[in-house]
C-alpha cells in the first residue's frame, strides 16, 4: 500500500521534501509516504586512508539509518496529530522531525561531498566556485584553513558548512548544532563533526579529520550545487 508524506520545504531540502495537503471543511488530509536510506555512491572502503571503512559502514548503516526510521516514526506521530487536530502533540514533535529531518537532510548531503581519489576525490575546485571562494578568503587554502579552525570549534557535535548566501550574493562559512540543516543559505559543502563521523579512526584528534577529509572531498558536486544556486 503506498503512502505519501507531510513534508515543510525550504530551499536547503527541495530535493528531499514534497508536499501534499488537501484541506477539507474541517481539517487537512495529510499523505506521506516513507523515507528510505539512499545509497552509498562508493563502497565501505573506497575512501581509504582518509576515512576507514569501518567508519563508514557504522555512520551510513547505523547513524543515518537511525534518523531515517526516526524521521518516519516523527511524521506518522505529526499525521496522528493533524487528523486529531491536536496541535500541542504537533508542537511537541516538533524537535523530532527537526533532528532526524536534519540528520537524513545533512548525511544525504554529506556522502555525495565525498569522493574516491581515484574519482576525483580532492581535486581543487576551478572556475566560478574557485573565484567565489578567493574572492571572499583570499585562496583556496586560506578558506580551507579558516573553515577548519571555525569547524573544530563547534562545541559538542554538529556540522560546518559553506553556504551561499542569496540575499549577499557571496559564499559564507557557517556552523550549527546537533543535526540542524542549513536553511538560511544554500548549502554547497558540509562536514560532519559529531564524534560518529571520526572517532573510530582519529579518537578525539577532530582537528586531524578535518586537516584530512579535504583529500577526498568532491569539489565537483559543491561546484554543481554552487552552479544552481546562483539561478
Amino acid at each position: 500500500m503506498k503512502m505519501l508524506r507531510l513534508v515543510i520545504p525550504t530551499r536547503a531540502v527541495q530535493n528531499n521534501y514534497t508536499s501534499i495537503l488537501a484541506r477539507s471543511s474541517s481539517s487537512f488530509i495529510v499523505k506521506r509516504s516513507k523515507y528510505t536510506l539512499p545509497d552509498l555512491p562508493y563502497d565501505y572502503n573506497a575512501l581509504e586512508p582518509i576515512i576507514s571503512a569501518d567508519i563508514m559502514q557504522v555512520h551510513y548503516d547505523k547513524h543515518h539509518r537511525t534518523y531515517v526510521n526516526g524521521l518516519n516514526q516523527a511524521e506518522e506521530k505529526f499525521e496522528q496529530a493533524l487528523k486529531e487536530n491536536d496541535v500541542t502533540a504537533q508542537i511537541a514533535i516538533q524537535p523530532a522531525l527537526k533532528f532526524n529531518g536534519g540528520g537524513h537532510i545533512n548525511h544525504s548531503l554529506f556522502w555525495t561531498n565525498l569522493a574516491p581519489k581515484k574519482k576525483g576525490g580532492g581535486e581543487p575546485p576551478k572556475g566560478e566556485l574557485l573565484s567565489a571562494i578567493q574572492k571572499e578568503f583570499g585562496s583556496l587554502e586560506d578558506f580551507i584553513s579558516k573553515f577548519n579552525t571555525t569547524t573544530a570549534a563547534v562545541q559538542g557535535s554538529g556540522w560546518g558548512w559553506l553556504g551561499y548566501n542569496k540575499s549577499a550574493k557571496r559564499v559564507e562559512i557557517v556552523t550549527l548544532p546537533n543535526q540542524d540543516p542549513l536553511t538560511t543559505h544554500v548549502p554547497l559543502l558540509g562536514i560532519d563533526v559529531w564524534e560518529h563521523a571520526y572517532y573510530l579512526q582519529y579518537k578525539n584528534a577532530r582537528p586531524d579529520y578535518l586537516k584530512a577529509i579535504w583529500e577526498v572531498i568532491n569539489w565537483k558536486t559543491v561546484a554543481d550545487r554552487f552552479d544552481k544556486a546562483q539561478k
